[in-house]
């Protein structure tokens, strides 16, 4: 079992930036791959980003290329991701997920899941 919480999201201004934060415990962090994925008021939730076990590997969807990072310190079982000149169309809850040795695009390779934390993107 590995439990999952995110915390960073906020209000900011068309152009700020946001570091969002998921921090797990239970099993050996290291072993699994996390991905970050968003959902916005009336659409599916989509993928933004991953990174795999190791933090050698990151995967982001076009639209946050060149603005978002990820990062991971698994000495702390953390991953970040270091959002910057964010847009309006970023508003959404974003929610990390994890899985043994996995760093995939799609919400089905992922078995566990955080609780979500807002991000609103002011114009």
């Amino acid at each position: 079992q590995v439990r999952l919480v995110e915390s960073g999201g906020g209000l900011v201004q068309a152009g700020g930036s946001l570091t969002l934060s998921c921090v797990a415990s239970g099993r050996t962090f290291s072993d699994y791959g996390v991905g970050w994925f968003r959902q916005a008021p009336g659409k599916e939730r989509e993928f933004v980003a991953a990174i795999s076990f190791s933090g050698r590997n990151t995967f982001y969807t076009d639209s946050v290329k060149g603005r978002f990072t990820l990062s991971r310190d698994n000495a702390k079982n953390t991953v970040n991701l270091q959002m910057n000149s964010l847009k309006p169309e970023d508003t959404a809850v974003y929610y990390c997920a994890a899985d043994l040795g996995v760093a995939g695009v799609t919400e089905t390779e992922y078995h566990y899941w955080g609780q979500g934390t807002q991000v609103t993107v002011s114009s």
